[in-house]
């Protein structure tokens, strides 16, 4: 079956009694069994008690009569009765003889406004049938409204409302009694509220005053001579201004810190203390911070100074033009002798010999750098002659 477009169940009015039931009407050619709620004069129907849309509903303001269906049963453990309506005779199965009843009692009792004497009932069940009339008369009188408060209404609440129930409330104004004595809250109604007050005399006293919505737009306040206003925040004012300041609305404002501290235990003794954490100079700036695995970024300039180098001396043989190398520091000039030349340690003796090969090496450090710039100028030098020869 579709899924049926209509107030949730939350949404309902005041609900009575509820249950399984199998239900069967002239159209239905087969009972369907049905979590069915009485909520007012209507009985709303669900495909499971979880479900939060009904699938139909059956108004009782057209009832006439609910009695016991006496047709032969193979199940004599069913507790069948009918509801005879003006549009037609509907048929239910309760669970079992005792629901039966009951489910005759409420719908005779909110339908006609009166308690059956003909039910099988005890005398609890009875008081409770006469106290739902009393429910549904005061219901009629002031009807609730089809939706809850607009938005505009619950945006601007008084900051003195707060979302507790009936007890929980006396517990807070009882706790809190040096920061107000009035507190506006929700009502057991949907779409109503409801007033808590706490005084002083011979001991905490507390008062409820329910305030109801108007069907044209406003409050007002259900006492024996009502009291409307446009606004809750006009109730809470009334409320203040007419007993000369004896109930003051109350307001809890969050607390918070000025200065951060925290708990420190010292190792030597093992004593705990509060610390204040004191602030910085200077603020201090939220920039990237370079992470300790990351390399240097110092340490890429000399490999850029090699680059340079060798592209300067490639340059030179190119073109035939020396071009000055960058060095990074200056050495007084040396020139080294003629027999420490690059070219003449390559040659390879004729005969293999057992002794490992020695390479040319220059033990002290100093002369190292000496040699380096002494042998790359005389290089320049002869690649610049044998380029003058062949122009």
């Amino acid at each position: 079956m579709a899924r049926r477009n209509g107030r949730k169940k939350n949404q309902l009015p005041d609900l009575y009694y509820e249950g399984y039931m199998e239900k069967r009407s002239f159209k239905d050619k087969t009972s369907r069994k049905l979590w069915t709620c009485l909520c007012g004069k209507t009985l709303f129907f669900f495909n499971d008690k979880r479900d939060e849309d009904y699938v139909e509903k059956l108004d009782l303001c057209g009832l006439v009569s609910v009695t016991d269906d006496s047709s032969p049963d193979p199940n004599l453990d069913a507790a069948r009765f009918n509801v005879q309506m003006t549009k037609g005779n509907i048929k239910f199965t309760a669970s079992n003889a005792e629901s039966r009843e009951l489910w005759k009692g409420y719908i005779h009792s909110v339908a006609k406004m009166e308690v059956p004497l003909t039910l099988n009932l005890l005398p609890g069940q009875v008081h409770i049938l006469r106290e739902t009339v009393q429910k549904e008369k005061e219901r009629l009188i002031n009807p609730e409204p089809n939706q809850s408060p607009p938005a505009a209404v619950k945006s601007e609440m008084p900051a003195c409302y707060y979302e507790v129930p009936y007890l929980e409330a006396e517990l807070l104004l009882e706790r809190e009694a040096s920061k107000g004595n009035l507190l506006l809250r929700p009502g057991k109604q949907k779409g109503s509220f409801a007033i808590t007050t706490r005084q002083d005399l011979e001991g905490p006293m507390f008062r409820h005053y329910r305030v109801l919505p108007k069907p044209e737009g406003g409050f007002y306040i259900a006492v024996d001579k009502p009291v409307h206003f446009d606004s809750l925040h006009d109730v809470v004012a009334y409320m203040v201004e007419k007993t000369d300041g004896s109930l003051t609305p109350l307001n809890i404002e969050a607390h918070y810190d000025k200065n951060i501290s925290f708990i420190a235990s010292d190792n030597e003794n093992g004593e705990r203390t509060q610390r204040a954490l004191l602030p910085p100079e200077h603020p201090i700036p939220v920039t990237g911070k370079v992470r300790n695995d990351e390399p240097e970024p110092v340490e890429s300039p000399p490999a850029t100074d090699k680059k340079e180098e060798k592209a300067s001396v490639t340059d030179g043989c190119s073109s035939g033009e020396t071009r000055p190398v960058p060095e990074p520091r200056k050495l007084p000039p040396c020139p080294a002798p003629r027999t420490f030349a690059p070219t003449q340690p390559a040659a390879k003796p004729a005969f293999p010999t057992n002794a490992p090969e020695k390479p040319m090496t220059v033990s002290n450090p100093e002369m190292e750098k000496q040699i380096l710039p002494a042998a790359l100028s005389e290089l320049k030098l002869r690649l610049g002659q044998k380029s003058k020869l062949r122009v």
